[in-house]
């Protein structure tokens, strides 16, 4: 059975950073694609970042480019989203989602979804 583990999340002043964290088991992680989704109260779930298996390809939203980086460690299951200059609009539910093929940005392309670890962003 696949499990994503979401933490890190939490509440931090704008400007402000945070290192949210996903630990797969389950699925052999090398072989997926992982991505990280949020949604905020009353919208809609958006792409924020992916990763390759390799996590030598990386896409990412415009909203969070230059901002936020995901990188995965593949001896540890488990990949990052490191945010750094935080703002009130990034406040959200963080998901970590995992799908076999290549990077891509909707989320119904992927197969596997953690609970969701929450930031919430101070003005």
């Amino acid at each position: 059975q696949v499990h994503l583990v979401e933490s890190g999340g939490g509440l931090v002043q704008t400007g402000g950073s945070l290192r949210l964290s996903c630990a797969a088991s389950g699925l052999t992680f090398s072989g997926y694609v992982m991505g990280w989704f949020r949604q905020a109260p009353g919208k809609e779930r958006e792409f924020v970042a992916a990763s390759s298996r390799s996590g030598i390809t990386t896409n990412y939203a415009d909203s969070v480019k230059g901002r936020f980086t995901i990188s995965r460690d593949n001896a540890k299951n488990t990949v990052y989203l490191q945010m750094n200059s935080l703002k009130p609009e990034d406040t959200a539910v963080y998901y970590c989602a995992a799908r076999v093929g290549s990077i891509h940005s909707h989320d119904a392309r992927y197969n596997y979804w953690g609970q969701g670890t929450q930031v919430t962003v101070s003005s």
